[in-house]
Parts: C-alpha cells; structure tokens; sequence
C-alpha cells in the first residue's frame, strides 16, 4: 500500500513538472509579446512628441529666453566694452553646451538645444550687423572678418537643421555636438585674434558695445514674441 502510495506521488509530480516545462514557453512569449508591446508604444509616443514635443519645448525655450532678455535689458544700462559683451556671451553658450552633454530626457534636450539656437542666432545677427561692418572700417586686413562670416553661415545652417528635428531623430545629438565644435572653433578665433585687433585699432568699444547690448535686447524681444 505504501509503495502504490509512494508511485502515485512520483507520478503526479512528474506531470507537475511536465505541465511546467511546457508552460514556459508560452509565458515566455507572452512576456515577449508584452515587451514588443511596450515598445511599440514608446515609439508611438516618440513619434506622437514630434510636433507637441517640439511646441512644449520651444514655449520652454522662449520663457527662458524672455528671462535672459530681462537681465540682459538691466545689464544693457551698464557701459560695457564690446568684446568683453561677446566674450560673455560665449561663455553662457559654452556653459550651456557643456549642460546639453548632461542630460538624457528628450523634453530637457531639446528645450536647452532651442535655447542655444536663439542666442546664437541674436549673437550672430550683432555681429554681422554692427561689429563686422565695423571692424572692416578698422582694419587693414578684413580676412578675419570674411572668416567669421563664412563660420557664421556653417553654423546657421546646423541651427536651422536643429531647430526642425527631434531628440528622437537620427543624428540630433550629433548635430548639436557639432554646432558646439563650430562654436568653439569661431571663439578661439575671435578671441584671439579678432578681438585684440579690433581693441589696437582705436575703435570705441564701449560705444560699439552699447549698440550691441540695445540690438541683442530688441532681437530677444522680437524673436521669443516680447516686442
């Protein structure tokens, strides 16, 4: 009696583990399932985020950017030298690139990458529209100036590439990299050569740095909608 017993028990954990080993493939395929489902919707919502994603992101950008022309209206009514105003400028875009490394959520990513692709524009724009005409009225040698022109026109064609994508596009952050190295490059150059010839030249920094400060403040205002 007890051997029968015993034989039974044997048999029914046998068919114990048998309906467990077949179960498992199909829990595996419906975690497989569940996984592929998960998925799916996260490259639905990336895709989803395109537009609303880049709306949300450039309201973002244009709040802080309403917020920087505020201080840089208070800081417009301190005389500055023009290149010590540029030079600032640099080190805020720099600062800001170098923050861009740091973060992983989509939202944050883009905001900031908007946020560096205004100022750079308002940058660009002061320059080419009163410290390059000017320096070419300074300077013997206007190489350098056709240099940062020509820069500057590599660097508004990422900008407006940017400004049209998605952290969730191919090559984003790449393209934001670059722009960073772009930058980099035409600061070096600016700094160390540009700017000391224009302070040897005679030219009146601080009166070419009031003009700046008031256009960059009237740019900001026009471009985040605050004029």
């Amino acid at each position: 009696m007890a051997k029968r017993t015993q034989a039974k028990r044997k048999t029914a954990a046998k068919r114990r583990t048998t309906r467990s080993a077949a179960a498992r493939p199909a829990a595996k395929r419906t975690a497989a399932r569940k996984a592929a489902g998960k998925t799916a919707a996260r490259r639905a919502t990336g895709r989803g985020r395109g537009t609303t994603g880049r709306t949300a992101a450039r309201k973002r950008s244009g709040a802080s950017g309403a917020k920087l022309m505020g201080r840089l209206a208070v800081e417009q009514k301190v005389p500055v030298d023009a290149t010590r105003l540029l030079t600032q400028d640099h080190r805020e875009v720099a600062s800001l690139f170098d923050q861009f490394k740091m973060l992983e959520d989509a939202d944050e990513k883009q905001a900031l990458a908007l946020k560096i692709c205004l100022l750079l524009k308002v940058h660009a724009q002061i320059e080419e529209e009163l410290l390059y005409p000017a320096a070419r009225g300074m300077l013997d040698d206007e190489d350098l100036v056709d240099e940062a022109e020509v820069e500057h026109g590599s660097a508004k064609s990422l900008i407006a590439q940017i400004e049209k994508m998605a952290p969730e596009d191919e090559l984003y952050d790449a393209k934001v990299s670059v722009l960073g190295e772009y930058v980099r490059h035409h600061v070096r150059e600016e700094e160390s050569e540009l700017f000391p010839a224009l302070r040897e030249s005679g030219l009146d920094m601080m009166e070419l740095g009031g003009e700046l400060a008031a256009r960059r403040v009237e740019l900001l205002a026009r471009l985040t909608g605050k004029a």
